[in-house]
């Protein structure tokens, strides 16, 4: 029997909608007839001496058709077989993409074992070769194998290893997306370097990381909506952590004086490209600090990012264009840049009815936006200013009503300070001098909860555990936080679904009856 998927395979639209059944049922046969032989499928281990690396690594030098006496036992995906006459070929591919080809003579491996591998070996296989290592009269790297065997085999074919994954596919089976495409692995490896890098910039200047719960009776630290659940054992609702701020400040409390956490959260809110319900955060605090200090040590932890995972402060987006995250980074004060595009001076004091008066003059629709003077000047600032700050840029002087775990601004009266970094166009994170005194935390917390009581969904409610840490003494702080799967965005030019290796997707029979309405 020949491998009835190892030509057909490339160009087959293997969406799960259109799977060819009568391939998965030959190789379920082919796993049966295995085992029924007394063949191991899927052995618990094989005896794998290199890498495929690692035989590139010590054999690329050779010249085409030089041999070596130099044995070696390897194992790869299968991603290319070729299985007619006295010798076959097979490519196997390992995790990182690498590649390395084996061939099986009737001479090496005999006319049974030969016969095998055209009936067992399909697309897809994870397979050991052993053999010694040659360059072949073409040039290639190979292994000329003495024996092999089947490592795992694979029940559902591969997509074309020559044709694009569609985007859906690509998200909803990234497992599809890494064995196929090199810029999926590449994605996967360069969010590695940048946690590593940051963790790396976070040790050499003295900060701790921590743990915060994931699970909280009171959602704070944010303004965001919150999922709810419900614990069982105690037969009350709880919340799944819209941030990890109020708790690393019980941390600030206690006397770690610099702490850090890279944590995951999750807000009930929309999904878009530049946002996830689930998503990965970092989050800092340095005692006796402030928004200047953290400003500084925010910069830090991207450029250096920036180096560690592509090795310039000038990187190649996905486009093909560049950015670059060197020199000084600007600062723009977000009351007077609006006061200049709108035309209309806008400070702290301006009431709502010149607020909206703005809005409708610039068409900006501010229906479902809280009617609050903070909430209205973030909403016009972001119509006007959000898309156009494209080189890295502080925005500063945000009101005190939307910022309620922030200090006061020392010199200017009503607003706080803050900064929001923003990105090509996104905001990519943001720092505060963190507001101490419990008093004042207090009347900032019950503000919120009349808000809420108003319909403001984003508020916050009166944290009296943390107000109890916070009264026993917080020392002046700065703090920052920073989307992760942002920060890959910057870095990379991708959307949020490509930064993130396993992002939500809506489940297929939803998606699906959402197109019917539609249609």
């Amino acid at each position: 029997m020949a491998n009835t998927d190892s030509k057909t395979t490339e160009n087959a639209d293997l969406s799960p909608e259109h799977l060819d059944p009568e391939q998965i049922r030959i190789r379920k046969e082919k796993r049966q007839r295995l085992l029924d032989a007394g063949t191991e499928a899927y052995p618990v281990s094989v005896d794998r001496t290199h890498t495929l690396v690692e035989v590139h690594s010590a054999h690329d030098g050779l010249e085409a058709g030089d041999e070596t006496e130099d044995i070696v036992g390897v194992i790869g995906r299968v991603v290319f077989v070729r299985t007619t006459g006295k010798l076959c070929f097979v490519t196997l591919q390992s995790g990182d993409g690498t590649r390395l080809q084996g061939m099986l003579s009737l001479r090496e491996v005999g006319q049974e074992r030969l016969d095998d591998f055209k009936t067992d070996v399909d697309l897809g296989d994870f397979l050991f070769l052993h053999g010694r290592v040659i360059k072949s009269k073409r040039g290639e790297l190979s292994v000329l194998a003495d024996s092999w065997a089947l490592a795992s085999k694979a029940i559902r074919p591969l997509p074309g290893l020559h044709t694009e994954l569609a985007e859906d596919t690509r998200v909803r089976q990234r497992y599809l997306d890494l064995i196929t495409r090199e810029q999926a692995r590449e994605t996967m490896l360069t969010r590695a370097k940048v946690m590593t890098s940051l963790r790396r910039t976070f040790a050499e200047q003295d900060f701790v990381e921590i743990e915060t719960p994931m699970l909280q009776t009171m959602h704070g630290g944010a303004s965001a909506r919150p999922f709810k659940t419900h614990m069982n054992a105690y037969d009350i609702d709880m919340y799944l952590r819209i941030a990890p701020e109020l708790f690393l400040k019980r941390a600030i409390v206690g006397g770690i004086e610099n702490v850090f956490e890279i944590n995951r959260n999750f807000r009930n809110e929309g999904a878009d490209s530049t946002h996830s319900p689930e998503f990965a955060m970092l989050e800092a605090y340095q005692s006796f600090g402030d928004y200047h200090s953290i400003a500084d040590l925010t910069k830090t932890l991207i450029q250096n990012a920036a180096q560690d995972a592509t090795g310039s402060l000038v990187v190649t987006l996905e486009d093909g264009t560049e950015f670059d995250f060197g020199g000084d980074w600007a600062v723009v004060s977000m009351y007077d840049s609006l006061s200049e595009e709108s035309g209309v001076e806008v400070t702290p004091e301006t009431g709502l009815d010149v607020l909206d008066k703005i809005a409708a003059d610039n068409d900006v629709d501010l229906t479902g936006v809280f009617r609050s003077h903070g909430k209205y000047v973030e909403e016009l600032w972001e119509h006007f200013y959000q898309d156009r700050l494209w080189e890295p840029t502080f925005v500063t002087d945000f009101p005190v009503d939307t910022s309620p775990l922030v200090r006061e601004h020392r010199t200017k009266k009503g607003v706080v300070e803050k900064w929001d970094l923003y990105v090509r166009g996104f905001e990519l994170a943001t720092g505060y001098s963190e507001l101490v005194d419990p008093i004042i935390q207090r009347q900032r917390f019950e503000a919120q909860a009349a808000d809420a009581a108003r319909g403001d969904e984003e508020a916050m409610g009166l944290d009296e555990d943390f107000l109890m840490a916070m009264e026993h003494g917080m020392p002046p702080t700065g703090g920052m936080g920073m989307g992760l799967d942002r920060l890959l965005m910057a870095l990379t030019g991708l959307g949020i679904r490509e930064t993130i290796l396993f992002p939500f997707t809506k489940p297929l029979a939803a998606s699906h009856e959402d197109t019917a309405q539609e249609g």
